[in-house]
């Protein structure tokens, strides 16, 4: 062949080492450039084709797996598939365990913000942020804020910021400074703060000097001490007396 054909071997030389593919070369080939005449442009369009060969090989993407996440050659961002969290989660007080409480507290320090719902065995103290639900099995502190829905065995709020539903077990105390906007469900409650919902407690409730509460407060029985103001309807709606048989004149 020609010098096209001395130009086309050296290189296809090329692209093989390119693939990882190993090819001999014999150095003392001699090669009659006159036995036949060239034909230009097909072995041009050989060459063309040998550089889409090239082409296609190193911009190849690559794909990598290693714990379920994909890395993408030449991207900047990967997403890990079991890290994604269910959105609009709700707890309810059915799923508390009181009786499998671990000896363990976890602690979310001032300046920390959680993004997504928290789950514990056992008690938790909030004094950063919170953007999601909370829930354990032990007594949960709040003197930070969380926006969203909390569940506990027994609920403390000092100087804590709430916006969502409190749903304890056991008792609720709502110290002074703090703000809670959404209803309150427990067996009992002392209410010093602010609460913007409705107070829903099977116990006593006790709604101390500096309590303000704007909803409607439902209990055994309810001690509302001087300076408290409460904007809503109260209730003794649990309480052991039978209306009916007090009201009945004709008995």
């Amino acid at each position: 062949m020609g010098l096209f054909k001395d130009f086309k071997e050296d290189f296809a030389d090329a692209v093989d080492g390119l693939t990882g593919e190993e090819k001999e070369i014999q150095d003392d080939v001699m090669v009659n450039t006159l036995e036949e005449d060239v034909d230009v442009d097909s072995e041009l369009d050989k060459l063309d084709g040998l550089l889409e060969q090239v082409a296609s090989k190193v911009s190849e993407p690559t794909t990598i797996k290693e714990n379920d996440i994909e890395i993408k050659k030449n991207e900047t961002s990967y997403v890990r598939e079991d890290e994604k969290m269910e959105e609009n989660t709700t707890f309810t007080s059915a799923s508390i365990d009181t009786n499998n409480v671990a000896d363990e507290t976890a602690e979310i320090t001032r300046g920390m913000v959680i993004t997504g719902d928290m789950e514990s065995s056992g008690s938790i103290n909030i004094e950063g942020v919170v953007k999601g639900n909370v829930k354990c099995n032990g007594k949960l502190v709040v003197n930070g804020a969380i926006k969203g829905n909390s569940i506990s065995s027994e609920f403390f709020a000092d100087n804590a910021k709430i916006e969502g539903e409190v749903s304890t077990t056991g008792t609720a105390k709502v110290g002074a400074g703090s703000v809670i906007v959404g209803n309150i469900a427990a067996t009992s409650a002392v209410i010093a703060g602010a609460v913007k919902g409705d107070i829903d407690v099977q116990g006593p409730v006790v709604v101390d000097t500096s309590a303000v509460v704007m909803g409607n407060i439902k209990s055994r029985s309810v001690q509302i001490n001087n300076g408290a103001v409460i904007e809503g309807l109260v209730s003794q709606a649990y309480a052991d007396v039978d209306l009916q048989s007090v009201f009945d004149i004709n008995k």
